[in-house]
């Protein structure tokens, strides 16, 4: 009983003598306009804004590749950052400028396709960057017509 007693008083003891300094004598004027300025740049984002966000390639033959240049211009207010850009399949490649784009810069996407499937082809890209929404998606599609003489669900030509 004696043990928690004392243990109880050294613990309030120890609360109350530990926060004798006032906080805001820690605060420096300086250190507010530091951390006005960097909230204000927090709220300052990149905007992607692309001339066309999908692209028909039109009808093509099966396994003849393909490539389009999606155009953008970064309409935010900060440095356009690209981080990754994915797309649903591997037979879609997209190439990215690695390099950060300032406000009111263009740059280019470029997307290859391998002329892949059959029938109507969709794909998407999606691109990771320091935008508001974090991620921007565009898409490709065609209409892939099997190769000549290609049977309808089997690799072999008919002769």
């Amino acid at each position: 009983m004696k043990k928690t007693l004392f243990l109880v008083a050294l613990v309030a003891a120890f609360t109350f003598t530990s926060c004798k300094d006032n906080a805001t004598d820690k605060v420096s004027a300086d250190g507010v306009a530091a951390a006005a300025e960097r909230d204000t740049q927090a709220q300052k984002f990149p905007s992607m804004a692309f001339d066309e966000s999908s692209f028909d390639f039109g009808t093509i033959n099966q396994g003849e590749p393909q490539e389009h240049i999606f155009r953008f211009t970064n309409n935010g207010d900060a440095d356009l950052v690209i981080v990754d850009a994915k797309s649903s399949c591997g037979c879609t490649v997209p190439e990215y400028p690695k390099a950060p784009l300032a406000p009111g810069e263009s740059g280019e996407l470029l997307v290859k396709f391998n002329g892949s499937g059959k029938n109507q082809v969709s794909k998407t890209v999606t691109i990771t960057a320091n935008t508001q929404k974090g991620k921007e998606m565009i898409s490709i599609k065609a209409f892939v017509t099997p190769r000549d003489g290609a049977v309808e669900g089997s690799p072999i030509k008919v002769q």
